[in-house]
């Protein structure tokens, strides 16, 4: 079992930044692919950007391209979403997410793909 808390999330305007974190419990953090996903209200989950358990590779979703960094560090256990240039419609809940020697480029994405969840933090944009 995993568990993870995300932290980071808070108001800022347009424009500005904001650095969440996510720190998973266990001793086993390196095998898991690591995934930032989003929800605004009345709309499904929607990906952001995964990095990878073997290269750490990132990938990301077509909104926040340029913008958002994905980075982990598997020494403190954490996974990092760096989110430049935020805009009104980066408003969400943000949920980190764990898949253990998750790989394959087409599941990357998916919701069903990830098993464990954290409980979300609050990204609100202002204009």
């Amino acid at each position: 079992q995993v568990q993870l808390v995300e932290s980071g999330g808070g108001l800022v305007q347009a424009g500005g930044s904001l650095r969440l974190s996510c720190t998973a419990s266990g001793r086993t953090f390196s095998t898991y692919t690591m995934g930032w996903f989003r929800q605004a209200p009345g709309q499904e989950r929607q990906f952001v950007a995964t990095i990878r358990w073997s290269s750490a590779s990132p990938h990301y979703g077509d909104s926040v391209k340029g913008r958002f960094t994905i980075s982990r560090d598997n020494a403190k256990n954490t996974v990092y979403l760096q989110m430049n240039s935020l805009k009104p419609e980066d408003t969400a809940v943000y949920y980190c997410a764990a898949a253990q020697f998750l790989s394959d480029y087409l599941r990357l994405g998916r919701l069903n793909a990830y098993t464990y969840w954290g409980q979300g933090t609050q990204v609100t944009v202002s204009s």
